[in-house]
């Protein structure tokens, strides 16, 4: 059994809410490189670069990438063999979430009361999902969960029938739905599978993925850069003033569901993405 702590994990968990805010992950400072190559309108080529600017700006000042700074939401890999020290994990991870936003002066988005609007104090409580995993270590992935693109994305409950074409036709709906409202080029994330409250949870984790990198199953992947050509095809663009790169990628998870359903969620990211990880 490995001792872990509690300062360490609340330290960490600090850490990841400042940086996830603060800088654009090297992936998709690379898909911004790779859409100025590709991208045939102008005035997309003038909004890419822009985010650009705007992502060297944020990294100098360590000011947010976007003003939105969101939900702090957290998955957690927690080892069997692993035991906090002087506290719990969760209070941890609260703590940490609460200092990187009030000490990062990052913006309150939290009401405490979702019907009376009660404003929050301090950007907490974090959602925190936690899976037990083998070994003695801590994973901790850090997601900033933004309106613009947390109110764009959707879930359904197909039937089987309506097979792959009912997925993508479904997923393609959504992403015409969002518009420029998420603030494309998007990572769309994508779960299929489970039941009403797997679904969104794998659609989350898909956006944990790096760009470029594909689902283990070839049919997975090969479906994945599918609704990538069809969703830039749409020519929504840059912050939807029109052009070839809608998306920088689609990501899928799958889980296996009941004989009689085929739920989907559509989860979106917008052109900055924020998340960051950290073993400990």
């Amino acid at each position: 059994m490995r001792s872990i702590p509690y300062h360490e994990i609340a330290t960490q968990a600090e850490r990841l809410c400042k940086e996830a805010n603060f800088f654009l992950n090297p992936d998709l400072a690379r898909a911004l490189d790779d859409a100025l190559r590709t991208e045939p309108s102008p005035l997309g080529v003038e909004v890419l670069r822009t985010l650009q600017e705007n992502a060297r700006l944020a990294a100098a000042e360590q000011i947010p990438l976007c003003q939105d700074t969101g939900l702090a939401l957290f998955f957690v890999d927690l080892g069997e063999d692993v035991r906090v020290e002087g506290g719990s994990l969760y209070d941890a991870i609260q703590e940490g979430a609460r200092k990187g936003y009030q000490e990062g002066y990052l913006r309150n988005s939290v009401v405490s009361d979702p019907l009376k609007r009660t404003p929050g104090k301090d950007n907490t409580p974090a959602i925190i999902h936690v899976t037990l995993v083998p070994g003695d270590r801590i994973h901790l992935h850090m997601k900033v969960v933004s309106a613009g693109c947390e109110n764009k994305s959707r879930m359904t409950i197909l039937r089987p029938a309506d097979g792959i074409e009912g997925v993508k036709a479904f997923i393609l709906t959504v992403v015409k739905e969002a518009g420029p409202g998420a603030c494309p080029p998007f990572t769309v994330g994508v779960g299929i599978g489970g039941d009403f409250e797997v679904a969104p949870l794998l659609a989350k984790r898909a956006l944990l993925r790096l760009i470029g990198r594909r689902h283990l199953d070839p049919e997975v992947a090969a479906l994945e850069l599918s609704l990538l050509g069809e969703i830039n095809a749409l020519g929504i663009g840059p912050v939807g003033l029109g052009g070839a790169t809608t998306a920088f990628d689609v990501f899928i998870e799958t889980a296996p569901c009941h004989i009689a359903s085929l739920p989907v969620a559509v989860n979106l990211a917008c052109h900055s993405s924020r998340h960051r990880e950290v073993e400990i």
